[in-house]
């Protein structure tokens, strides 16, 4: 029987996002994907934001998913609500979805791109790694655990037997099914339909200017579309229309959607319900739930695969760490109490998004050239910027994650670290190690704190940042704070095994209020 350390259920984006992790720190990995090629029919998701574009550009993958990105970061920042591509503007946003730099406070703006170019980069990133291997056209049926292992049964290979497994196979997850965990949430009623299509020459018309996204409101089609490429290939979603409707109008709801009749090609369809469900348990033994296994919210502020990437990073480096022997039991328990938050705040956030559709923001006479239509117009504005702000200005949600209060972070501390320029250009987080790293201040001694990573086989690196004031922060693999203090720690063996899931006591910390990390050049 094959054996393996982790076998990744579902080649999608959060699996294999899941096996870079992992196969870049050495862990022999499976990932079992039924699809042979990536579809290009449905692009998906298409925001790709700050937070994931930092770990790609960790993996050394951000500028490769910018140089395919069909729309580069220069087209737009802009969302526009308006009465048809062709009609009335009512209102916009600018610098939406973390597209547009704010100083230090990221690396990375995020970038539109629909899902199968980041899925096609991470399947040819995966196959690089010597220690993953990508078995395409075979899916998982079967599984069993015990304490010592996984045994996975596959429709067309022989069973693997994994020590650990990860569910990533989607809303209809045979993994969440064999282990008995099963969803909790809202299921809407309201019905959507998707379509791409291709309509040459419709950019040229657009009365706007470029956006990355269109909310047209009208009665004929309250709907969200915006461009896939430079070649005037689109997306659509039409509120409120059903399978039945949509595939015998769709190329109505697309001409209402303009404002006037387009030869429009559809290329493929999509009938969905919105769902804001969490599954009930992400841990079931040596078997973990991440992405859409675990969690389906609407795809209003762009934030499902997202928090699925988040998922199999959390997962990913805590994994390595048990299976390299210097990660503790734990470790792997704070997964859900780390990401369920996470996952809860990501559904609730993209519920409320979805309480101001097209559909309820159209009123009489909002195409009309008369004064009624300019109060019309007026009005709708107002609604809009009260209620769609913060669907397309999220980064606090995106980027204010903090893990405070979860087993293996110290007091005052769990926050991702606040990012900063160095004086030579590169980012702070550029500098950091893949284990633990000790941001030290000129004058700071390591070694005791060295000597503990040591006997603990945990990887340490030390940057040492000149002119630096703040605190001492030990950060972890993901960026975020395990420890701070005002000094080093007097008991550093202590901090070493908290953090690393080695000892259920808290070690004794001082904590900090403030984790700046401005100033200096690592030394």
């Amino acid at each position: 029987m094959a054996r393996t350390q982790v076998l990744v259920a579902g080649g999608g984006p959060v699996g294999l996002a899941a096996a870079v992790e992992l196969g870049r720190r050495g862990i022999d990995c499976v990932v079992v994907e039924p699809r042979t090629d990536v579809s290009h029919a449905r692009p998906r998701c298409k925001t790709v934001n700050v937070r994931t574009m930092e770990h790609l550009r960790r993996w050394g993958l951000a500028d490769r998913l910018r140089a395919r990105a069909p729309l580069s970061v220069a087209y737009s920042t802009e969302v526009v609500f308006c009465t048809s591509l062709t009609g009335h503007e009512l209102s916009r946003f600018t610098g939406v979805l973390g597209l547009a730099p704010q100083g230090d406070r990221f690396p990375e703006v995020g970038q539109q791109a629909p899902q199968y170019v980041l899925e096609h980069l991470l399947r040819e990133a995966v196959d690089a790694l010597d220690t993953v291997e990508l078995r395409l056209g075979d899916r998982v049926v079967d599984l069993v655990q015990d304490d010592d292992a996984v045994t996975v049964h596959l429709a067309g290979t022989e069973p693997v037997t994994a020590d650990y497994v990860l569910g990533c196979d989607g809303p209809r997850s045979t993994v969440r099914d064999r282990v008995g965990a099963t969803y909790v949430g809202e299921h809407a009623l309201r019905p959507n339909y998707g379509m791409v299509f291709r309509a040459p020459g419709l950019s040229a018309r657009v009365r706007h200017g470029p956006a990355v996204q269109y909310w047209t409101v009208n009665p004929a089609a309250p709907a969200l579309l915006g461009p896939l490429d430079r070649d005037d290939t689109w997306w659509i979603i039409a509120f409120g229309v059903d399978r039945e409707t949509g595939d015998r109008d769709g190329h109505a709801v697309i001409d209402a959607a303009v404002g006037a009749p387009v030869d429009a090609e559809v290329l493929s369809t999509d009938p969905w319900t919105a769902r804001m469900q969490l599954v009930d348990t992400l841990r079931v033994g040596r078997v973990f739930l991440a992405g859409d296994a675990a969690h389906l919210n609407p795809p209003f502020g762009g934030h499902g695969l997202n928090t699925g990437i988040g998922d199999a990073v959390d997962l990913g480096w805590k994994l390595a760490a048990v299976l390299r022997g210097w990660g503790g039991p734990g470790l792997l328990d704070s997964y859900d109490a780390e990401r369920r938050p996470v996952q809860d705040r990501v559904v609730r956030a993209a519920h409320e998004n979805m309480r101001t559709l097209s559909t309820d923001l159209v009123v009489d006479d909002l195409d009309a050239d008369t004064p009624h239509g300019d109060e019309a117009r007026r009005a709708a504005h107002e609604r809009i910027q009260a209620t769609k702000h913060a669907e397309f200005h999220a980064l606090d949600l995106v980027l204010d994650v903090d893990h405070d209060g979860s087993p293996v972070v110290a007091p005052g501390a769990g926050h991702r670290l606040p990012h900063a320029w160095l004086p030579d250009g590169r980012s702070l987080y550029d500098v950091l190690g893949p284990g633990l790293t000790l941001l030290a201040r000129p004058g700071d001694d390591p070694a005791a704190l060295g000597a503990a990573c040591a006997r603990r086989g945990v990887p340490l690196t030390v940057v040492t940042l000149d002119g630096r004031d703040g605190p001492a922060l030990l950060v972890r693999p993901d960026q975020h704070v395990a420890w701070c203090g005002p000094v080093l720690p007097p008991d550093p063996a202590g901090v070493v095994d908290h953090v690393t899931g080695n000892n259920d006591a808290p070690p004794p910390v001082a904590g900090c209020a403030n984790a700046t990390t401005t100033g200096g050049s690592p030394g």
